[in-house]
């Protein structure tokens, strides 16, 4: 398929790598002879005409930054009609013939409607730090937010000990419980607390109470943000009042994992599904999503990717409940 000009943007929540995304999209465009246009804002800017060509000179020193050079945005005027009539007007007045949008499940929602109303071919790329994506292993971002928030946990857990205190640490995840998960392994938590896992009070009350019988009064908790877990601080508080003697202290890791350099993984991920977007575009792929399985590139339509929830793996649930105490 012959393409002369495409343009891309980065939309919803930040995560590392996207700069590494944007750099490997521009590199793969120049390298095929085709135009990049960068939207600023994502659909914000797309609907303001907020665009600029970008060339390989631009995203020079770009692959080790955090955050998004296009920056990001949520677009309520996106979700009307209205607002995607104008921005099908901008699309066309600068020549686009295909976008790439890096983002979640909410900016794929939106792709997927702009592409089918106005015939747009569309690639995405999965930016999240949720890594709650179906069709790929792994998201842009998730990696790096991951060990972020296992370096701020493992440093929680030297004051915890050194103070023979129970901390409760929220981490990101949107109602997804992959970060809490994981890093709950790997840093050794006394509990994991996700949505996907139905949990009960006793059995948190009886995990305190054997390590106490131990000997043991420091101990981390860590819980996934979101409404169905009922929040951090109610979660400390009764266990509060279950345990009175205890020095309990909440920590609520929040935006420190959306920012900071990007992991090895993330960065080669990024380029990875960067390169493989543009090449996707040039054949003639359209409204699908680039990802990662088995370590090999795939593409999963919009509507499965969006409608279809990847699941976390009860074998990891397993592990931390047999090794918690």
């Amino acid at each position: 398929m012959n393409i002369g000009k495409i343009g891309i943007l980065t939309s919803g929540g930040d995560s590392p790598g996207m700069n590494a995304a944007i750099r490997a999209v521009v590199r793969t465009a120049s390298y095929y002879c085709v135009n990049c246009i960068g939207i600023s804002l994502g659909y914000k800017g797309l609907i303001n005409n907020e665009m600029r060509k970008v060339v390989p000179t631009d995203v020079n020193n770009l692959i080790h930054r955090g955050g998004t050079i296009l920056k990001t945005a949520r677009s309520e005027e996106f979700k009307t009609k209205f607002g995607r009539k104008k921005a099908n007007i901008n699309y066309k007045k600068n020549g686009l013939e295909g976008l790439i949008v890096i983002g979640g499940d909410g900016s794929f929602t939106g792709a997927m409607i702009f592409g089918q109303e106005y015939n747009i071919p569309i690639i995405g790329i999965p930016g999240t730090i949720d890594n709650d994506i179906y069709g790929t292993d792994f998201t842009v971002g998730y990696d790096t937010a991951l060990n972020t928030a296992i370096e701020a946990i493992d440093k929680i857990r030297d004051t915890a000990t050194s103070h023979n205190r129970l901390f409760f640490i929220e981490v990101m995840g949107k109602d997804s419980g992959f970060i809490a998960l994981n890093s709950g392994i790997a840093t050794g938590a006394l509990d994991i607390l996700i949505p996907e896992k139905k949990y009960n009070l006793d059995k948190l009350f009886y995990s305190i109470e054997k390590v106490k019988q131990k000997g043991k009064y420091s101990s981390i908790i860590i819980v996934s943000e979101g409404k169905k877990l009922g929040g951090v601080y109610d979660l400390a508080k009764t266990t509060k009042k279950k345990f009175p003697d205890y020095d309990i202290r909440v920590s609520i890791l929040g935006h420190i994992q959306r920012g900071g350099y990007p992991t090895c993984s993330d960065r080669v991920l990024a380029s990875r599904l960067g390169v493989a977007s543009v090449e996707a575009l040039i054949s003639g792929k359209k409204n699908v999503m680039t990802g990662i399985k088995a370590n090999k590139v795939i593409f999963t339509p919009f509507l499965k990717a969006i409608k279809k929830k990847r699941k976390i793996d009860i074998d990891l649930i397993k592990i931390s409940d047999i090794i918690a105490c």
